[in-house]
């Protein structure tokens, strides 16, 4: 674990660098931009998540391999602000050697096993084919490289759909764990997003906005570890090993916590505008982000609620419906007032999620059962 922690620090700079390249160019070209260079390190990350439950990543020749891996995430995160510019093939490059390094370590832990061999192969030619779709686009621009961009994230996102999920190895407990430490981890960006706005000194607004932006990560926290990553660790838990189980770490985990890591990055951006003069209004791009990128994470877990306990939460929905909905509203008015109806929607839906489901929120947090779920 302590080598895995190590490497997710890279990610931590890449989430930094996706926000950065937003508040530069808070356009919707710019925000779709910084989706796709998320989306693409996200499944380099998610690779070696999976990686790590076949492999020792503290012993011998892997942890060497791991090293070169982060060096090679490390450069990918440092061309982000010109990923689609004049470093577009530096980071082409840099992120073929990360997923070269998940592949050759997969097929080396592969040797006994057939079946997992299979499966590496058929990501290994996803992969090929995706970062050649990156190398190609670095010499184009415009609609054309962010098709390509595009064709690229999709192939990456489904080469573990398409070619099957019986062969793969999971650790299910540390698997989880894993991919609720990079929520923390994204958490934290929104935190430095909100040291990052406050360039213009610390007056009263901002000490409001700073508190509000911590009441909002600690929402966000609340919405994801009060109940929810527990109950789903211990579903993956109970699953049959093999076809059943990896599919739900595949859904649950490397898709379903893309669009929660993405939400975060995106109130990322709007922390970051707000703090940077709390008494003007949002501009469009920003507040769509603010509260759109909550709607994104609220309805990613509905999505994660449904996958794992065939029940769909009608309150984080509607929650989700109505932040949207405030977007004309936080562009009329001053950014800390949008920050803090970000807030008190967040803190009545914890509210009334904690009162009306006390009881099956209590059994799930001690363990007094391992089905009960809140309806």
């Amino acid at each position: 674990m302590p080598l895995e922690l190590f490497f997710d620090l890279v990610f931590v700079l890449a989430l930094t660098q996706c926000t950065a390249l937003m508040a530069a160019v808070p356009t919707w070209e710019g925000v779709a931009q910084s989706m796709l260079i998320l989306g693409m390190l996200w499944w380099a990350w998610v690779g070696y998540s999976w990686l790590t439950s076949v492999v020792d990543p503290e012993e011998g020749v892997v942890r060497f391999a791991i090293f070169g891996a982060m060096a090679a995430f490390l450069v990918a995160s440092l061309a982000i602000p010109r990923a689609f510019d004049d470093l577009a093939l530096l980071f082409a490059c840099a992120y073929g050697v990360v997923r070269t390094g998940q592949i050759v370590l997969f097929m080396a832990a592969s040797d006994d096993d057939p079946a997992l061999r299979s499966s590496v192969l058929g990501l290994a030619g996803s992969t090929a084919i995706g970062t050649g779709l990156l190398v190609v686009a670095a010499a184009t621009d415009d609609v054309l490289q962010g098709a390509l961009w595009a064709s690229a994230l999709a192939l990456d996102a489904l080469g573990p759909y398409l070619f099957g999920q019986d062969g793969w190895k999971l650790v299910p407990g540390h698997f989880a764990e894993r991919h609720g430490l990079i929520i923390i981890i994204a958490l934290g960006e929104s935190i430095v997003a909100i040291g990052a706005g406050a360039t213009s000194g610390v007056d009263m607004g901002v000490v409001a906005a700073a508190v509000l932006g911590i009441g909002v990560a600690a929402a966000f926290w609340w919405l994801y570890f009060d109940v929810v990553a527990i109950y789903a660790e211990r579903r993956l838990g109970r699953a049959e090993p093999g076809r059943e189980q990896n599919g739900i770490a595949r859904d649950s985990y490397s898709y379903l916590h893309f669009p929660m890591v993405a939400g975060i990055v995106l109130v990322a951006l709007g922390m970051k505008k707000t703090l940077g003069d709390v008494g003007e209004p949002l501009k469009l791009v920003p507040a769509a982000a603010a509260l759109g990128g909550t709607a994104i994470y609220l309805l990613a877990h509905v999505a994660f609620r449904y996958r794992n306990a065939q029940s769909f939460n009608v309150h984080r929905s509607v929650c989700a419906v109505v932040l949207v909905a405030l977007v004309p509203v936080a562009v009329e008015i001053p950014a800390l007032a949008s920050l803090g109806i970000l807030f008190a929607v967040l803190a009545l839906l914890i509210l009334y999620e904690a009162v009306r489901f006390a009881e099956a929120r209590d059994k799930i947090r001690h363990q007094l059962t391992e089905d009960s779920v809140p309806n």
